[in-house]
């Protein structure tokens, strides 16, 4: 199979962007030959680059990627020209916390999405910041991979079946816990109404791979009671605690690398300066990659989407800024194919915060899955093959699968039944083009009702040619 490049002639462009004063001269940097399933781009602001502690975040994550590096100013739509040149398979923005607000992860989202003609997010990507300059580079130094195996969740909405272990409070039930060891079923347990020493012990003793929650919150809490009284946590310059409904605190210090989802929470991946929610969790619970909206939450798709397609039906098979990706790519379809009903995903689109390394790999541990999704290649044609592996409904979301590298000239010779959507760089499928949307993630069971059957087959199948970078030019 041939392999699609950034050539020399792509930073050739860019050099002339570079001379007629459209980007700065750091946008030179990184490799002129790297194969698109890997290639990285950093976007930077010049005074953030221009600080000498915030460039040895970028320069970490240069080293790291082999990444290109495009400077901006005030306006990062002005990179989009060298951006949308360089076509990445991943895009790092770095931003001191006084960038990192409501506005930039708007923007990001927005940006992301105009690299070529197609309404799709083009690139995988995220926002590395910290409550300093020193977090930051502590996370985009990291490289070791996360296999996700050991679950903390204060929603009922974060199953425990799907992990190997793990212990989840309710917010909707006072005194209701669930616990799974090692080996062992799910056991409801009854614990304290208020859980807040019981998380923050949980946090720092138990050590887990993910947090998830839900619930009320703002910038600088999270409430770990939805419809009782209970505990918070809470951030004070950089330093995330619990606190109890006595008033009693107890800090978290919890530095094992893991990831944290805040799918339901309002508000709590807004960034309005440096003593928040999220920079607390990346400082002093070990927070490497961090889920969570910017907004009020209203429809809720934007935000527990990224659990459904990270660690539900398709646990192990993205990692979890691609479940971010594909979540949002999700979205935008359901946008475009059903004319802005419902409404209330417009408000979901570009409120999602993911910070880390983009390119990090967090992942569940591989399973057993209800169906099997292969892609293969042979001069030009793709088939893409979907198995029944049991009797199951399809997720509340569309099938979404990352092709290896880009692709043009895409031409269905099978499977067009389907009403899939091929991208230059993935394929999707509504399969549960009868489902709504958005369903409940309140742990409750849903009868199974057989959209396919054990062994049943799914096949689409394509003919493709590689996309080269430089006919961009």
């Amino acid at each position: 199979m041939k392999q699609s490049f950034i050539k020399v002639e792509t930073l050739i462009l860019a050099t002339i962007l570079i001379l007629a004063g459209t980007l700065p001269l750091s946008t030179i940097g990184g490799t002129t030959e790297q194969n698109d399933n890997d290639s990285y781009a950093i976007i930077v602001s010049k005074a953030t680059y221009n600080n000498t502690e915030w460039r040895k975040v970028v320069d970490a994550l240069k080293q790291k990627h082999d990444a290109v590096v495009l400077t901006c100013d005030a306006d990062m739509g002005k990179v989009s020209p060298a951006l949308a040149i360089l076509f990445p398979r991943y895009t790092c923005f770095v931003a001191t916390p006084e960038e990192a607000g409501r506005e930039f992860v708007a923007t990001a989202h927005q940006l992301t999405r105009k690299l070529d003609s197609d309404p799709y997010t083009d690139t995988i990507w995220g926002i590395i910041t910290g409550y300093d300059a020193q977090d930051a580079l502590r996370i985009a130094a990291y490289s070791k991979p996360l296999t996700v195996r050991r679950i903390l969740t204060g929603t009922i909405g974060a199953p425990l079946n799907g992990y190997e272990e793990g212990i989840m409070f309710s917010e909707l039930e006072k005194g209701v816990m669930r616990e799974k060891r090692l080996g062992g079923a799910v056991t409801e347990k009854s614990c304290p109404q208020d859980t807040a020493k019981a998380i923050a012990n949980a946090l720092n003793n138990y050590k887990p791979d993910i947090f998830i929650t839900s619930g009320h919150a703002t910038e600088r809490d999270w409430q770990m009671g939805y419809n009782y009284k209970n505990g918070q946590l809470r951030c004070e310059k950089g330093q995330l605690f619990a606190l109890d409904t006595h008033g009693k605190r107890f800090d978290i210090k919890s530095p094992n690398p893991k990831v944290f989802a805040g799918v339901g929470n309002c508000l709590i991946g807004h960034i309005p300066n440096r003593d928040c929610m999220a920079l607390a969790m990346m400082r002093s619970a070990g927070v490497y990659q961090f889920v969570g909206y910017t907004v009020p939450t209203g429809y809720g798709y934007g935000g527990w989407g990224v659990k459904d397609y990270f660690s539900e039906l398709q646990a192990g098979r993205f990692t979890l800024a691609e479940a971010q990706y594909v979540n949002n790519l999700a979205l935008v379809y359901n946008l475009v194919k059903r004319a802005g009903k419902p409404a209330g995903l417009y408000g979901d689109r570009d409120v999602v915060a993911f910070y880390g390394d983009p390119a990090w790999t967090a992942k569940m541990s591989p399973r057993p899955l209800p169906w099997s999704q292969t892609l293969t290649e042979k001069d030009g044609r793709y088939t893409f093959t979907i198995v029944g592996n049991q009797t199951g409904d399809w997720d509340n979301r569309p099938i979404i699968h990352l092709l290896p590298h880009r692709i043009k000239n895409v031409k269905i010779i099978e499977g067009i039944e389907y009403e899939p959507v091929i991208t230059d760089n993935f394929i999707l499928l509504p399969l549960n083009k009868g489902l709504y949307p958005m369903r409940g993630n309140q742990g409750k069971i849903i009868p199974v009702k057989g959209d396919y059957k054990k062994g049943q087959t799914f096949k689409l199948v394509f003919d493709a040619e590689p996309y080269i970078e430089t006919e961009r030019k």
